[in-house]
């Protein structure tokens, strides 16, 4: 394994989408540019077979840890099995103690039992699409709403009916202003947000290069909800969205989505990805954080995806085994406290 060349950069998307798992946004070039915002140092890994985006961030008295959010684009355990030996050797000559992963591997018990035969360390998720809802876009439009279930169909033909306005709409400081403002009343009292400069930086940077798109529901002209989608090859993601508590009209998130679907569709992609939803096993626990998001997300598609999570891949054992017990949680804790944003 290497560092990407500058040629094989100005490419590194086309790349990404030729890995054995068709490519993650996660791993996107645009993401990894963007963290630097955030400390991080984009690292461009490629292999004979494989390229990988990993973010590099000192860490004081250890090394270097590696990230690799959604990735290496290996989506069996064969696959990842294939390439460790390499990525372990060339972590190593580059001054790293451990590289974090989150492979798209089907969890199954095979699969997370043959990950440990591997050495790898079991570590909490960073992304929240571990578990999630990938909804099949790749039939026409119509096929697809037929798809929907009657909850799904009911919800977007009722914000239509009741003159809901769903609309792609331009990511202006206004309007990027404007979708802020609603996450942060969708976040109060349920997650921490990023900084809104940082946040601005980043929908306008893929609104640039046509990958993402800022979408908004109005009633009566007030903006009710707003979603940030992705897109890279054949794939779409729901990023950010946010919607208004008291919800004048039904459905209009609903609708909101659909128009994402179409978006999509219309650039390319065949598989949509909710980005996120209770395990498959915690679909009806009332009680599960992520149960009201499944209930929204089931309308598209009640059938969840669990994929293995995170794993910590071990390169300096002493190093590691301080960064597993208590260095990660300590940096975490902190860096959320002067922050109020999360390390990763």
């Amino acid at each position: 394994m290497r560092f990407a060349t500058d040629e094989e950069l100005q490419n590194w998307d086309d790349l990404l989408t030729s890995n054995p798992d068709g490519g993650n946004i996660f791993q996107g070039y645009e993401l990894a540019e963007h963290k630097q915002l955030g400390g991080w140092t984009p690292r461009y890994i490629k292999g004979e077979s494989i390229a990988i985006t990993a973010w590099e961030k000192p860490v004081f008295g250890l090394g270097k840890l590696w990230y690799l959010p959604k990735g290496p684009g290996t989506p069996t355990v064969t696959h990842l099995a294939g390439i460790l030996p390499e990525l372990k050797a060339f972590a190593r000559e580059k001054g790293v103690f451990t590289v974090k992963m989150e492979p798209e591997i089907l969890k199954t018990d095979e699969s997370v039992e043959k990950l440990a035969e591997q050495g790898l360390i079991k570590s909490s998720p960073i992304q929240p699409n571990f578990s999630t809802i990938l909804v099949d876009i790749s039939p026409d439009l119509e096929t697809i709403m037929a798809s929907l279930n009657q909850k799904g169909r009911h919800a977007i033909k009722r914000a239509e009916r009741d003159g809901v306005k769903a609309v792609a709409v331009e990511a202006t400081d206004e309007n990027c202003r404007i979708f802020y403002e609603l996450l942060v009343g969708t976040a109060e009292g349920r997650f921490t947000i990023r900084s809104y400069d940082y946040l601005k930086k980043f929908w306008q940077r893929y609104a640039n290069n046509g990958t993402g798109q800022l979408f908004f529901s109005y009633v009566d002209d007030q903006v009710v909800s707003g979603v940030f989608a992705l897109r890279m090859g054949t794939k779409s993601m729901y990023k950010d969205g946010a919607s208004v508590r008291e919800r004048p009209v039904y459905g209009a998130s609903h609708l909101l989505q659909w128009r994402v679907i179409e978006w999509a569709k219309a650039n390319g992609a065949l598989v949509h990805d909710l980005c996120g939803s209770t395990p498959s096993d915690q679909t009806k626990n009332e009680q599960h954080p992520f149960y009201g998001i499944y209930r929204f997300k089931s309308s598209f598609n009640k059938e969840v995806t669990d994929y293995v999570g995170a794993y910590d891949l071990v390169v300096r054992p002493l190093q590691s085994r301080i960064w597993q017990t208590v260095g990660e949680r300590a940096v975490r804790r902190l860096h959320r406290r002067k922050y109020h944003e999360d390390w990763y």
